[in-house]
């Protein structure tokens, strides 16, 4: 009998962004992660009851959130901007949360954009979900390395 525990966790990653909120979700065997959607922002209450949706209907544990640091590490306005805004959502979702450095995630997902021949600039919902997508995967991985040198 095979007592070895999984490692299966259901994570949501979230890109925050000003006007925009991209969510990605992983699938059931924790490897991959991909877009979800695109929430876009109109007042806290409503952003909080559509994640609680996601939330409820994913069973997530635990949310993972890029966090812009600017590009000598330091924690710049919004990046406490974002964490102002996961504080709160945190404090009536009840969830653990884990940050993870994002500044290039967006770079990345337009390229991607720009590599499918889409444009940027008509895409931005897109952008918001695959740098959601870019940055749970990154959390992915690094929970996977860190087991396996466990």
């Amino acid at each position: 009998m095979n007592t070895k525990q999984t490692s299966y966790i259901s994570a949501l990653g979230l890109d925050v962004g000003q006007k925009r909120i991209g969510i990605a979700g992983c699938d059931r065997t924790g490897l991959i992660a991909s877009g979800i959607t695109t929430l876009h922002r109109t007042s806290f209450d409503r952003d909080v009851k559509l994640l609680e949706q996601i939330i409820q209907e994913r069973n997530v544990e635990i949310l993972v959130v890029g966090l812009p640091y600017s590009m000598d590490g330091s924690l710049g306005f919004q990046a406490r901007h974002v964490q102002k805004f996961t504080k709160r959502i945190i404090a009536i979702l009840k969830l653990p949360v884990e940050y993870v450095d994002e500044r290039l995630s967006s770079y990345q997902a337009e390229q991607l954009i720009i590599a499918e021949k889409r444009s940027p600039s008509r895409n931005k919902g897109l952008i918001d979900r695959k740098a959601a997508a870019l940055i749970l995967q990154q959390w992915l991985d690094t929970r996977r390395q860190k087991k396996v040198s466990d």
